[in-house]
């Protein structure tokens, strides 16, 4: 007994509707009836005038009732180019996890699907997550510490990762056409998707395993799907079509949008044409000079629909391109797809209703591409319908696109609820300080969710039927760690040295915060573990309480009014197993160290090193006797008490220095080193003599003169 089937492919410029026969598993195409849109009613595949459209829907309804009787009940399709695809990564930290179960690995691939639904939503910025249907997503590949893997069940590690490709379907593009079906008094039988209806009956599953790109090209827009790896892995859509060609041919044969219609369509079986312009000229013009004429237009749809393919197929081309459509008949648009996509010509290829298995059409029917589309909706639908499913999620009653077998997790996707906060959360994580590394250790992980379908324990994978009720619990949280310090340590180190003769047995300590503990403590948050011996002889000394041999070693430094002096000649030295080492050097287990401490230096010692004079002298002959007449250059001071040359100096005290100007020596500096003795018998007057010249007090002298004092008596005076 045959089935009749009434279906509709409501396009951006015309409705088409269709009325088809089914015997067993052949198909017979009784009528089909199309009709424009009398207004802009639809947009990039959804209606935006709910009563415009229900108008073409409801005359072509009736007019296929005058025929064939009665419609109630019709299959239509949800348009390409209101599918969204969105690629996405989630990785989830399974560090002292206990292996990956199948349940772990659907939430990690459901939580991947969500992060893609919020980036569909992201990008239609008025929308949110849970306004698309997710119509079906792939897995693209598996990844465990980076590395990609087959499947991540009973695997363990640090970081495991899922990308999947999924594709969306904006719930209001489902509801506007129940709302328009409604109107023309039509009940919904069954729904597919254009590109799924196209690609149902040109690609079967056995042929989805290619990379091949399916191109449907219509009036205002060309809607592109790409098969791999055994599913539809990308939709796409470039808002340019044959209307492109047909405003192109109007403006070079000066015609009215019609007519140029019309031409186009000639130029598919005839190598001439006749046209009529605006003008009232007639005119044949041949193919040839017509497609070099719209020339720039043919090469501007293959670029756009070239540079979609291959930006949805990861930039590269497919292995095959089908063109379906009643635009896939412009004129050379194959091969300059073809070379656009570095394809051999034989790659791309037109597909007609005749590629159709089991499909005969009435004898007043034209058979083209165009009705490709529509068979194929007719077709899908029947076979694979696509109907609502209700289920109350946690109390809330949420609807379904029954594409595929549901599951307990699409039923979550569809209520937004996130999947990354059902898993309880970790403990909280530890960080410590060890030795000066900072650790971190995480915290227990939190367990799985609890899912009850209709009062039973379910999984993310259980499939769901109409009217289900589902209860989703959030799992418990987790605690955090209890570890001892000893598990972060291996064990506690210890060394044996001599120092100057003495053996010392050096043991490392156990510090936290800074106070001595026992290696089997418990750790908390934001310790400092330190646990080491002393890595350099300095700290070995200091650990020791031997502070005062690395003043020893360390070079003899003084501060000389605030500015620092080194008297390296004055530092002591390491030995270490008789080699001459450095403080910062470090020492093995039963070392031998000897610490030879220098001589203390003097202040005459500070001046060799800052090459400065405390004295200036001169050698003079007085009255016969040679002597040497001396003046302060520098004056060094500790604490206001005045230093000689040959005190000793103190590590890392602070000394003031005064300097004099050095001036020339004169005949009164004398008297500051020598006692002059006046003659009894005198009159208090005096001859000053140098170089036995008379001269005065203030006559500069020089290293080796004779100076002299005479004092006259009376007699000499007579």
């Amino acid at each position: 007994m045959s089935e009749k089937i009434f279906a509709l492919d409501i396009g951006t410029r015309s409705v088409v509707g269709i009325i088809l026969e089914k015997n067993e598993e052949s198909y017979h195409v009784k009528d089909i009836l199309s009709k424009e849109h009398t207004e802009r009613a639809m947009l990039d595949g959804q209606i935006h005038d709910v009563l415009s459209v229900s108008k073409v829907i409801q005359q072509i309804k009736e007019e296929l009732e005058e025929k064939h009787g009665e419609l109630k009940k019709v299959c239509v399709a949800a348009a390409g180019r209101a599918l969204k695809t969105e690629r996405a990564m989630v990785s989830v930290n399974i560090q002292g996890k206990p292996m990956m179960n199948k349940d772990d690995i659907l939430h990690l691939e459901l939580s991947a699907v969500q992060q893609a639904q919020s980036s569909v939503a992201e990008k239609m910025t008025d929308e949110k997550s849970y306004h698309y249907y997710c119509v079906g997503y792939s897995v693209l590949y598996y990844r465990l510490d980076g590395q990609e893997i087959g499947s991540l069940i009973d695997q363990s590690g640090e970081e495991a990762s899922v990308e999947i490709i999924a594709t969306f379907l904006p719930k209001v593009v489902v509801e506007s056409l129940l709302a328009a079906l409604k109107r023309a008094d039509l009940q919904l039988e069954a729904l597919t998707l254009e590109p799924i209806a196209a690609i149902n009956v040109l690609i079967p599953p056995s042929m989805r395993r290619l990379n091949v790109a399916l191109v449907d090209i219509g009036a205002g827009t060309s809607d592109i799907a790409i098969t791999d790896m055994g599913t539809v892995i990308a939709y796409g859509m470039v808002p340019i079509a044959g209307d492109e060609i047909t405003e192109a041919i109007s403006d070079q044969l000066l015609l009215d949008f019609p007519l140029a219609e019309e031409a186009k369509r000639q130029l598919h079986t005839q190598k001439e044409i006749s046209v009529t312009d605006i003008l009232g000229f007639e005119t044949s013009i041949s193919r040839e000079e017509i497609i070099e004429q719209i020339s720039p237009a043919l090469h501007k749809l293959a670029d756009s629909i070239s540079a979609e393919i291959l930006s949805l197929n990861n930039n590269k081309p497919p292995k095959a391109v089908m063109l379906v459509g009643g635009g896939s008949l412009t004129p050379e648009l194959p091969r300059l797809l073809a070379e656009k996509l570095h394809l051999p010509s034989n790659r791309v290829a037109i597909r007609g209703i005749d590629a159709i298995a089991n499909l005969t059409l009435s004898d007043h029917l034209a058979k083209g591409p165009e009705l490709v589309t529509p068979i194929g909706i007719a077709i899908a639908a029947n076979r694979n319908p696509i109907q609502y499913v209700s289920v109350t999620v946690n109390g809330q009653s949420i609807r379904l696109f029954d594409m595929k077998k549901l599951t307990v997790g699409d039923c979550l996707l569809a209520a937004g609820i996130k999947m990354n906060k059902l898993y309880g959360k970790p403990g909280m994580a530890m960080i410590v300080n060890v030795n000066g590394q900072t650790i971190t250790i995480p915290g227990i992980h939190g367990s799985a969710p609890s899912i009850y379908l209709n009062g039973k324990s379910a999984s993310l994978d259980d499939e769901v039927k109409n009217g289900d009720i589902l209860v989703a619990e959030k799992g418990e949280d987790g605690k955090q760690s209890v570890i001892k310090i000893e598990e972060l340590i291996d064990n506690i180190p210890r060394k044996t040295v001599k120092i100057n003769g003495t053996r010392y047995e050096i043991e490392a300590v156990v510090k936290r915060n800074g106070e001595t503990v026992s290696s089997e403590e418990i750790i908390a948050d934001r310790d400092t573990i330190v646990c080491k011996l002393p890595e350099t002889i300095e700290q070995l000394l200091e650990s020791l309480r031997l502070k005062h041999l690395i003043s020893t070693i360390k070079p003899f430094t003084v501060f000389v009014n605030d500015r620092i002096i080194q008297l390296s000649t004055f530092t002591g030295k390491i030995l270490k197993n008789g080699i001459e080492v450095r403080l910062t050097s470090g020492y093995e287990d039963h070392d031998e160290l000897i610490i030879k401490s220098p001589a203390i230096p003097t202040v005459s010692d500070l001046c060799n090193a800052l090459n400065i004079k405390m004295h200036h002298s001169i050698p003079v002959s007085f009255n016969g006797k040679r002597i040497v007449l001396s003046k302060v250059l520098t004056e060094f001071y500790r604490n206001d008490q005045l230093l000689a040359e040959n005190d000793s100096l103190i590590n890392g005290e602070n000394i003031k220095m005064v300097q004099h100007k050095m001036e020339p020596f004169i005949f009164q500096d004398l008297f500051r080193h020598v006692e002059v003795d006046m003659p009894q018998t005198t009159n208090a007057r005096f001859i000053l003599l140098k170089n036995n010249k008379e001269t005065t007090f203030h006559e500069q002298i020089e290293p080796g003169d004779d100076l002299r004092i005479l004092w006259p008596t009376a007699s000499n005076r007579q």
